[in-house]
């Protein structure tokens, strides 16, 4: 039964590996990010950037998201990116931050300079 279950996993792990995007940099918690997104509008596509800092990362192999937070016109505005979702186009990392958490929700309830995290 167990070696059933390794064989599972194993292809599972085999089927993924085709849709998984590494030529991706590799995306830490506290770092600030540029995302490149493919949007489709009707029969119409554009590229649309958004920035923002990474507060949360979940890896669950091809699952594996991250979530951005940014404030605009003080309103906070997260979203959440497949990182190897086929619309991706480009991640470049602006800057990278000292962290001591590995989710950063504390920074929901703070405003302004507030906000700012320790450079690495």
């Amino acid at each position: 039964m167990i070696n059933k279950i390794q064989n599972n996993t194993d292809l599972i792990k085999f089927i993924e590996k085709d849709y998984t995007n590494n030529d991706h940099p590799k995306v830490e918690i506290g770092d600030s990010i540029k995302i490149k997104k493919i949007i489709q509008e009707g029969s119409k596509e554009r590229i649309q950037l958004s920035e923002g800092v990474v507060i949360s990362k979940k890896n669950s192999g091809i699952n594996a998201t991250v979530t951005i937070r940014k404030t605009i016109h003080n309103i906070g505005v997260e979203r959440v990116y497949l990182l190897n979702s086929p619309h991706l186009i480009n991640i470049e990392i602006v800057k990278q931050a000292k962290v001591r958490r590995s989710k950063l929700y504390y920074l929901r309830l703070r405003s302004g300079k507030a906000t700012r995290l320790k450079q690495k």
